[in-house]
């Protein structure tokens, strides 16, 4: 019996599946049937290694990868082979497309307080993250008030015997 050629295996563990539900990817999703790693991607021996199957597939239909850029999922669907549902795109625009927390918070445009996250708004603190410097000055002034207040000496109004006078 002849052997094989990879892309005959590789179709063998496609099926045609659902309908993306995300805009931009034309068509069903093909879904890999064949084994996944612990990600949910598939993957598949070719060329006396294993690769990952949405890659293989966007190398035989569409062409090399270029270095530094991740194949990204239009359809969402780490299982989805289609190669009408594959870009390449860098490595954050790729986090960026998904929903996770990283996306989330990148797509915040405004502080909780309104103000905008522009150049006059904004700094990086150490950890990276966007914070807001109309608010961390708010917070500082009130901060070096609040620590003033015990050390302002106390007013009282002075009685004098002359206002005593006037109010009987």
């Amino acid at each position: 019996m002849p052997r094989l050629t990879p892309a005959q295996r590789f179709a063998a563990k496609v099926t045609t599946g659902p309908l993306s539900l995300r805009r931009g990817a034309p068509g069903p999703c093909h879904l890999w049937t064949g084994a996944t790693n612990e990600r949910g991607y598939g993957s598949f021996w070719a060329d006396g290694r294993t690769v990952k199957a949405h890659r293989w597939s966007y190398e035989q239909h569409v062409g090399p990868i270029p270095p530094g850029l991740d194949v990204d999922h239009i359809c969402r669907r780490r299982a989805c082979v289609n190669p009408a549902h594959l870009r390449a795109v860098t490595h954050r625009d790729n986090i960026l497309a998904s929903t996770n927390h990283v996306a989330r918070r990148a797509a915040v445009t405004h502080c909780p307080a309104g103000h905008p996250y522009d150049e006059t708004h904004t700094y990086r603190a150490p950890n990276g993250t966007r914070k807001c410097r109309t608010c961390k000055l708010a917070r500082l002034r009130a901060a070096r008030a609040a620590a003033r207040e015990p050390q302002l000496a106390t007013l009282h109004t002075l009685t004098t015997p002359t206002t005593e006078r006037q109010a009987a």
